[in-house]
């Protein structure tokens, strides 16, 4: 059998986001079309098993059958200057934003700054969501989200780590008359149990993303089970995981919020000829085309695709997978990271 044909890529990012510089990964192309492979890299080796499941499922299997044929999208803000998310907002073309706050160094001060600025862009009508990644615990959570809800947010995203934090947060706030929903992100990825959210009334609102959950099919099982509404998000990927989230929020039978896939604009690179960027606050359900010019302009150095290549080798063990069950190109190459 002809060996994987496998490149890792290098892209580096617009601004500092999520504690990186650069977003990093794997891609390769299987019978079904183009997949990526790109877990974070604090993420431990189990947790990134449903990582290369996602990946093997989008080199394999067609998407499932879409209900709608355009996505809408929010723009996302990271931790930036009101001026500069001023612009970003309203440069995005899109009536829903999402905020990154609670960022280590950053005041209380400078969060407000910044969804005022945005909400200043986006007029009462827009729709701003702000985003803690569980950054805060309880008191500091309802203190924010409390002089945060004069900007009338749509949700706040993971205020707490803790799914208990979170169900004692949302009590809290109710109960004192804030009414800011809370969403569950990493309360659901990054655990054993992705329903005790619905169990504990830990929230309002879910958030998916297909890589960290294990897929496509996997994340329409968790919206069908989970009894909330859903947001499907990225995990900041290229073009080519972006293209199957859509896919998940194309299947999804409602789909009442904009979803956080327009995160094209984070990277200074994309591997698409046609990256998925936003227009009029919407993306577009249907194939890419990848840019083979840009796949070896965005080609990891060696040490770091040999670091990839030993972190693949490791998850493959754990998933109890082997390589050629990632599938064969039709080239029957091999490349960079994997066997040169």
């Amino acid at each position: 059998m002809p060996g994987l044909a496998i490149t890792t890529y290098a892209i580096g990012m617009r601004t500092r986001f999520r504690g990186i510089t650069e977003r990093r990964g794997m891609v390769w192309r299987g019978p079904a079309g183009w997949a990526e492979w790109s877990p974070f890299e604090d993420y431990t080796p189990a947790q990134i098993v449903p990582w290369l499941r996602a990946a093997r499922e989008q080199a394999t299997q067609d998407f499932p059958d879409p209900v709608r044929d355009r996505v809408p999208v929010n723009c996302t803000i990271p931790v930036v200057g009101p001026e500069v998310a001023f612009r970003m907002a309203t440069d995005s073309g899109c009536t829903t934003a999402k905020i990154k706050v609670a960022e280590p160094g950053q005041s209380a001060g400078e969060d407000l700054a910044r969804v005022a600025a945005v909400r200043d862009a986006l007029g009462p009508l827009g729709r701003i969501r702000v985003d803690a990644n569980g950054a805060w615990d309880i008191e500091e959570a309802y203190a924010a989200l409390t002089d945060l809800s004069a900007f009338d947010l749509e949700y706040a995203e993971q205020p707490c780590a803790a799914v208990e934090d979170l169900a004692r947060l949302r009590r809290r706030l109710w109960a004192g008359g804030v009414a800011v929903p809370i969403a569950a992100d990493e309360s659901i990825r990054r655990v054993e149990d992705p329903y005790r959210v619905a169990e504990l009334e830990a929230a309002d609102i879910a958030v998916l993303k297909v890589q960290p959950l294990g897929g496509v099919r996997a994340c329409l099982e968790i919206a069908e089970r989970i009894g909330l509404p859903v947001v499907v998000s990225s995990a900041v990927e290229t073009s080519i995981g972006i293209r199957a989230g859509i896919a998940l929020a194309a299947a999804l039978p409602e789909l009442p919020y904009a979803c956080g896939l327009n995160t094209i604009r984070l990277l200074a690179d994309d591997l698409a000829r046609a990256p998925l960027v936003a227009v009029d606050g919407t993306l577009p359900v249907g194939d890419l085309e990848i840019d083979a010019g840009a796949v070896g302009r965005c080609r990891a150095s060696d040490e770091l695709a040999d670091g990839w290549a030993a972190r693949l080798a490791e998850t493959l063990e754990l998933a109890e997978l082997e390589l050629d069950d990632l599938l064969v190109d039709d080239l029957g190459t091999t490349v960079q990271g994997v066997a040169r």
